[in-house]
């Protein structure tokens, strides 16, 4: 077990160690992007990865506090349904309307990995290549994506 101190410093190393990874591989626009923080530039929708002791996860996320318009900005990316997983190359789950870990209420597309710890640094080369191939490929997806969700700002 690990004191909340060495979790936090091995979360904070394996996050790094990602950065450093990926840093030298531009966007599909050909631009610099920080792949931990990955900007969207839309209000309410990330993409985010996540790993704890039993899983790692990547997913976008949908925040708006309109429950609506949450719906609503969920409905196009059904709509694109088709272009998000060729350009992922799998499927992933859909949930319209699940609560976060702080009870809030979001949407969310994602994919998990199950069974690797990131306190476990054996398991790091295992989340890196779970996570690399595929924010690459949302960002590939977004690259063209993203205009459909102009008209709805």
């Amino acid at each position: 077990m690990y004191s909340r101190q060495q979790a936090t410093q091995l979360k904070q190393e394996f996050w790094t160690a990602f950065g450093q990874y990926m840093a030298p591989i531009l966007s599909a626009d050909g631009e610099r992007v920080n792949w931990m923080n990955y900007k969207t530039s839309e209000k309410d929708i990330y993409f985010r990865m996540n790993a704890d002791n039993k899983k790692a996860s990547i997913a976008i996320t949908l925040t708006h506090k309109d429950t609506g318009l949450q719906a609503l900005y969920f409905e196009q990316f059904e709509q694109l349904k088709h272009l998000l997983h060729n350009a992922l190359d799998e499927e992933w789950t859909w949930l319209l309307h699940t609560h976060d870990e702080h009870g809030k209420i979001i949407s969310t597309i994602y994919k998990q990995a199950e069974g690797v710890n990131i306190f476990n640094q054996a398991d790091w080369p295992e989340i890196i290549t779970f996570f690399k191939p595929r924010i690459i490929a949302l960002d590939a997806f977004w690259a063209t994506a993203r205009y459909a969700f102009e008209a709805l700002r």
